[in-house]
């Protein structure tokens, strides 16, 4: 068994919120000095920058995982994750039928801006993607697992469009078997209130900025294996164990 240290929530800027310098390269290189693995790039309600983080992850030796931050039509976010890069391309492309399309604001929320395995611009997203969805809360899960990948709510100890802060408590029905947690040292707070298990909380960063990077310090132990694709299947077998 191996140590594999992750940041599963990082966004780059194709998220209007996420600084100009998250470029799918500076992402990758941080994610190298902080020590990390396995790095999720996140997007809100997007995954098209995944393609281009694949290409510079590979170069730092870095573990890539397709994602995004979806929001839901609650105004939750949930991370959702894929195992291959084609699935999550594919959810991309079903949520942005799930949008409302409203014009971006680039001097008020920022560019969205689409680039390359070398940084170089290759496009731009003009609808604002910080909006809700149509997808709600009840239905997300059923939703992205039927495109292979998983999901959870994120950083459920934050005011900002976590399910809690929205919802007002953790509904006792949720069919989610993972959550996330901004502040990994309030896991035990919220083990004891909500009746997670520990082992249930996945710590990231929701890195918009490069200085949000963390070193490393949340790991999961997996089979040490000799490829990336076969690490990454190993990341979803862990993702996918049912609640006990």
């Amino acid at each position: 068994m191996k140590r594999y240290y992750y940041d599963l929530h990082v966004h780059s800027c194709l998220s209007p919120c996420g600084d100009d310098d998250n470029t799918p390269c500076n992402i990758a290189g941080m994610a190298k000095l902080c020590g990390l693995d396995i790095v999720a790039l996140t997007d809100h309600n997007s995954c098209k920058n995944c393609p281009a983080f694949f290409e510079a992850a590979r170069k730092h030796d870095i573990i890539p995982i397709a994602g995004m931050e979806l929001t839901t039509s609650e105004d939750i976010h949930v991370v959702c994750l894929f195992e291959k890069l084609s699935d999550a391309l594919a959810f991309d492309d079903y949520v942005d039928g799930c949008r409302i399309k409203i014009k971006n604001k680039p001097e008020f929320f920022g560019k969205q801006t689409i680039l390359d395995g070398q940084d170089n611009e290759i496009g731009e997203v003009d609808s604002l993607l910080i909006n809700a969805s149509s997808i709600s809360i009840t239905d997300v899960k059923k939703t992205v697992e039927s495109f292979g990948g998983i999901c959870y709510p994120a950083h459920i100890d934050r005011e900002s469009n976590g399910i809690i802060a929205v919802l007002g408590t953790l509904p006792t029905d949720t069919v989610f078997d993972y959550y996330e947690l901004y502040d990994g040292k309030r896991a035990d707070e919220y083990s004891t209130e909500y009746g997670i298990a520990k082992d249930r909380f996945i710590i990231d960063s929701d890195s918009h900025y490069l200085t949000d990077m963390r070193d490393k310090e949340n790991y999961l132990e997996l089979e040490d294996e000799p490829c990336e694709e076969l690490i990454i299947s190993r990341v979803f077998d862990y993702l996918r164990r049912p609640r006990q």
